[in-house]
Parts: structure tokens; C-alpha cells; sequence
């Protein structure tokens, strides 16, 4: 269960000693607010009320690979660009996400964020990457990027909290892939919870739990 944290703050009481962070079941909005944590390589974020992503987050989060944002607001296409500064980054989730039902979504998480491996529990393939390039190239690529692409209205804290918001946890295929991502990874680590938990084993198989 989720404390119902609204946003993400004193990270910096962690000591940059763990190599997950779980999130998930909040109330966070926008994905920002963390100090410099070289250590961390996967941040969980399941079931919040994100729809907006700060920017700077390669600089805070210079070594995060996985990141997993299953069930939440994120809108539209724009919103996803500053993934792309994370250079790291190699395993994704949005799926459950209302931008995953924008035309040419896939194509455009690929083009726009080229060093993920797996998007949405799904490698990412050489044809994917080729089409993705085909189609974004150029300048009639190009206004085709603008054309479909735009960013969510200014944010405003608080806004949309009203209702019940469905949780919606990895499936099992999906809880497999990221233990196999983790054993590629090296497997084995300490997690830290909001809830004040912290674990340290095959950080994969946490989220079987």
C-alpha cells in the first residue's frame, strides 16, 4: 500500500545507498525533485498520478536504467521528451498510460529515446528501429514529429486528485522480463520502499511480492 506521498522530497535521507526505489501506489504528479543518486539504477513508479516528467532528471539520476511508469496520466507525446536525456536508460514502461494510444507512439518513443532496449516489456527490434527512422527523418520527418507531438498545459499541484485511481501492478510476464532485465543488470541489490522497507536480493523478484 501507498502512503498517498504527493510528490518526491527528502531523498537526500537516503544516502544514495540503494539501487531501486519503490513508488508505486502514490499520488505523485510530475517526476522530479531528486538530489544526485549515482547508485540508483531502477525507480518503480506504478500506479501514481504522473503527467509530467521534469527535465534535469540525467543529471540527478546519472546511472538510472529502468524505469517504470505502468498506470498513470501521462497525455501526450511531448511529454515524453525528456526521457531522452537519460542516456542510461535501457527498460521502460508507460503501458496504461493515455499517450500509449497516440498514433505512431511506439515509433516515436523509439526515434525520440534510442537507448532503450525494451519499451513497454517489449525489445525493442532492428525493423522497429528502421521504421522509426524512415519515418522521422528529414524535414517531412521532422514536421511529422511536430505535428503530433505536443506538451500537457502547466502544471498545477493538486489539480486532478479527485476519484479513485485503479491500481494496476506488472503482470506476470511483465514481473519475468524485469527479472531477466535485472539479471542482466548483475541482479542482485538493495531496494528501498516508501514505506520504509529495504531489501537486499534479486531486486526483480521484489515485485513478485
Amino acid at each position: 500500500m501507498g502512503y498517498k506521498i504527493p510528490v518526491v522530497e527528502n531523498l537526500g535521507a537516503t544516502f544514495d545507498q540503494f539501487d531501486c526505489i519503490d513508488f508505486s501506489d502514490n499520488e505523485i504528479r510530475k517526476l522530479d525533485g531528486f538530489p544526485l543518486l549515482r547508485r540508483l539504477k531502477s525507480l518503480l513508479l506504478n500506479n501514481n498520478r504522473i503527467c509530467r516528467v521534469g527535465e534535469g532528471l540525467e543529471q540527478a539520476l546519472p546511472n538510472l536504467r529502468e524505469l517504470i511508469l505502468t498506470n498513470n496520466n501521462l497525455l501526450e507525446l511531448g511529454d515524453l521528451d525528456t526521457l531522452s536525456t537519460i542516456k542510461s536508460l535501457t527498460f521502460l514502461s508507460i503501458l496504461r498510460n493515455p499517450v500509449t494510444n497516440k498514433k505512431h507512439y511506439r515509433l516515436y518513443v523509439i526515434h525520440k529515446v534510442p537507448q532503450v532496449r525494451v519499451l513497454d516489456f517489449q525489445k525493442v527490434k532492428l525493423k522497429e528501429r528502421q521504421e522509426a527512422d524512415r519515418m522521422f527523418k528529414g524535414k517531412r520527418g521532422a514536421q511529422l514529429a511536430k505535428d503530433i507531438t505536443k506538451k500537457t498545459k502547466t502544471f498545477t499541484p493538486g489539480a486532478g486528485l479527485s476519484g479513485e485511481k485503479k491500481k494496476a501492478g506488472p503482470s506476470g510476464p511483465e514481473v519475468e522480463a524485469i527479472k531477466l532485465h535485472w539479471n542482466k543488470l548483475g541482479g542482485v541489490g538493495q531496494k528501498f520502499s516508501v514505506d520504509g522497507e529495504v531489501k537486499e536480493q534479486e531486486l526483480g523478484a521484489t515485485l513478485v511480492d
